[in-house]
């Protein structure tokens, strides 16, 4: 579900966050750094769940006007049980592995908030970002991706799929996890050499002008170069100019593009970029 991207954006969020808070505490952000993750899968399953709960106030909704206003509401909605015979819709509702998942977590975020369920009910997700929003932190930037994902595997589905589809895996596998700690750790327990070497670079910059996220992106990126040997260089530098794009100021890419380009030349006359693996060109 989550790509390296979206984990280098954690880790950014994690240093970023310990930036402003000042706490140099390592354990505290790894922990920061797997609640975040595993936060972004509760919102996936919150999202999909809403979908049930819509289903379930649908059903009401109809089994309740049908007994006072049946000959009306047949007029007025000739096609009033469309929404609940949607064969996509049914797979979730009926869907074991998907309840259970949301037993396991206790997540009963919509039987304590059923008014946000009426909300969407009645306006079509106006206002639901507001509780996103005010629950997690982290969800504002989660937001975006899990509706894509959820889009996506909307429209993958089909009456073959299993169970499993709807409770996808968070991660491709352990080595992700592994990844997120490792580029944070060595990011942070490094923070004084990189901020040295993104200096002699910038010699004519002082160091407060450079953007909070810039000075992140830099430091992760040059942790990338020249403690990850499994990661090729053009891969590392593309990630974090398109993070940049999208978290930091809009001269934020160029700037740090022509950064990391003074570095990889250094780096590859100096020995430092010991690259290892297939597709390392």
């Amino acid at each position: 579900m989550l790509t390296r991207r979206q984990i280098r954006v954690k880790v950014m969020q994690c240093i970023y966050a310990l930036t402003l808070s000042h706490d140099e505490s390592l354990e505290k952000q790894k922990n920061f750094l797997r609640i975040s993750i595993d936060n972004t899968y509760i919102l996936y399953l919150l999202v999909v769940s809403l979908l049930i709960e819509l289903h379930r106030m649908e059903e009401n909704f109809i089994r309740l006007s049908a007994k006072k206003y049946l000959s009306e509401n047949d007029e007025k909605y000739p096609n009033k049980e469309k929404f609940l015979n949607n064969a996509i819709l049914k797979q979730i509702v009926n869907n074991s592995l998907l309840q259970d998942e949301l037993v396991k977590r206790k997540l009963k975020n919509w039987d304590l908030h059923e008014d946000y369920v009426k909300i969407v009910f009645n306006e079509i997700k106006k206002r639901i970002y507001e509780y996103f929003e005010d629950d997690k932190l982290t969800w504002v930037d989660d937001i975006p991706l899990v509706n894509t994902f959820v889009l996506k595997q909307l429209r993958k589905v089909n009456k073959e799929y299993s169970q499993s589809f709807f409770v996808p895996k968070l991660l491709k596998d352990t080595d992700d996890m592994v990844f997120a700690n490792q580029l944070l750790t060595k990011t942070l327990l490094n923070n004084k050499k990189f901020e040295e070497e993104i200096q002699i670079k910038t010699p004519n910059w002082d160091k407060d002008r450079i953007a909070d996220i810039d000075a992140i992106l830099l430091k992760m990126a040059i942790c990338e170069l020249t403690g990850f040997s499994s990661i090729p260089e053009r891969v590392t530098i593309n990630e974090y100019l398109e993070i940049a794009k999208e978290y930091s100021t809009p001269k934020s890419s160029i700037f740090i593009n022509g950064i990391l380009d003074k570095l990889v030349k250094e780096y590859r006359i100096d020995g430092k970029l010991k690259k290892t693996g297939r597709g390392l060109l």
